[in-house]
């Protein structure tokens, strides 16, 4: 009888526990990422807090572009591509730059370090965690 308690306690505490960071079926364990939550975005919920940070980011990186002078100047053009993580802290940390030149690269670079940090850290099962994510950035000169 012992034993039947504990596994009906177990299977309830787990059922109730997976609807927040997961979901159990048989042997497989399926955790949910949650995305940071942007400074702003912190009355949604859900898909809306991943749907809020892209549009963030998104503004912030038009907000925040500056072409560099040396490389409008000299015509240079490409995609620069930056993967980073929003840490455990809410804060960026880069971990690679590709694409364009030296000087399209930096501002790429620059552009994401400035973005704020964030009001809640990404999280996984419940505990913070670090979210990957991986921006292009275009610069066409238009001349």
């Amino acid at each position: 009888m012992k034993k039947l308690l504990f596994a009906l306690v177990f299977v309830i505490s787990t059922a109730g526990m997976a609807q927040e960071w997961g979901t159990v079926n048989k042997n497989k364990v399926t955790m949910k990422e949650i995305a940071p939550v942007w400074p702003g975005c912190e009355s949604k919920s859900g898909a809306g807090i991943d749907a809020c940070f892209k549009q963030k980011l998104a503004q912030h990186i038009g907000k925040n572009f500056r072409y560099p002078p040396d490389a409008y100047k000299k015509n240079e053009q490409g995609k620069v591509i930056v993967e980073f993580f929003v840490n455990e802290q809410g804060l960026v940390d880069i971990k690679s730059v590709s694409g364009g030149s030296t000087l399209l690269q930096e501002e790429a670079k620059r552009n994401i370090l400035a973005m704020p940090k964030m009001a809640k850290p990404g999280m996984m099962a419940g505990k913070p965690r670090a979210i990957k994510y991986t921006v292009p950035i275009t610069f066409k000169t238009g001349k």
